[in-house]
C-alpha cells in the first residue's frame, strides 16, 4: 500500500521512496518510519513537497525494477529516493545483478524525469572479504558514473550498536529512524532547493 503525506496546498514536487523494509518500517508503529519522518522534516523547513512511501518489505532489486515503470507512470516524481540492495546481498545474489538493475531503475526514473538519490548498503563482514568489497563498490561506481547525489551508507553511525536494532539484529528501531534521517537529508535538502527554485521560476 502506498502511504501519501501532503506538504500543503502548494507542491513543489513529489519524492518517491523506493525502497525494502528498512524504508518501510519493519517492526515499527505506524508514523515511526523515516519516510513520516522526513515529510514532518520537509513541513517544518517549508519545503513544498509530498513525501510518497512505496518501500516494500522483502523488497530485491530485481522486484524493484519490475514494480519501477508503472510507479513512475502514477506519481511523476520530481526525485526518486532509490533504497534498494540490502536483501540482494542478505541472499548472496551476485553483485554483478545488483548493479545492472540499479542501473536500470537510474535510467527509468531519469527518462520520466525524476532525479535520483542513491542510497548505499554495506554487507557485513562475515560474507567474506571479496563478497562485500564487490558488493559495497556498486553504490559508489554506479552514481561516480551516473553523476548521482549518493548516501553511501543508510545506517551510517549506529551500524555497530546493537541497541539501535530490533532483536534480528537487522532492521532499525523507532530511535533509529531520525539517525538515518539526518543522513539522508545531507544529500537531499540540496535536491528539494533546487526543485523548489524551478517551481518558483515558473
Amino acid at each position: 500500500m502506498f502511504l501519501l503525506f501532503f506538504a500543503g496546498m502548494a507542491q513543489a514536487g513529489t519524492i518517491l521512496v523506493w525502497g525494502d523494509s528498512l524504508s518501510a518500517g519493519y517492526g515499527l508503529e505506524k508514523g515511526q518510519d523515516w519516510p513520516t519522518l522526513l515529510q514532518t522534516r520537509i513541513d517544518e523547513k517549508g519545503f513544498r513537497h509530498r513525501v510518497i512511501n512505496a518501500s516494500v518489505s522483502g523488497e530485491t532489486s530485481s522486484g524493484g525494477r519490475s514494480r519501477l515503470p508503472a510507479a513512475l507512470a502514477q506519481h511523476a516524481p520530481d526525485i526518486l529516493i532509490l533504497e534498494l540492495g540490502a536483501n540482494d546481498g542478505l541472499r548472496g545474489l551476485q553483485p554483478q545483478l545488483l548493479a545492472d538493475n540499479l542501473k536500470a531503475m537510474v535510467e527509468a526514473a531519469t527518462a520520466a524525469g525524476a532525479r535520483v538519490l542513491l542510497v548505499g548498503m554495506q554487507m557485513p563482514p562475515n560474507y567474506g572479504p571479496a563478497y562485500t568489497r564487490r558488493f559495497n563498490a556498486v553504490f559508489g561506481d554506479l552514481a561516480e558514473r551516473k553523476d548521482l547525489p549518493l548516501v553511501p551508507f543508510l545506517m551510517e553511525g549506529f551500524a555497530d550498536r546493537p541497541e539501535l536494532f530490533l532483536p534480528d539484529g537487522i532492521h532499525p528501531t523507532a530511535e533509529a529512524q531520525a539517525l538515518i534521517l539526518d543522513t539522508v537529508w545531507t544529500k537531499l535538502q540540496p535536491m528539494l532547493s533546487q526543485t523548489d527554485a524551478r517551481a518558483q521560476r515558473r
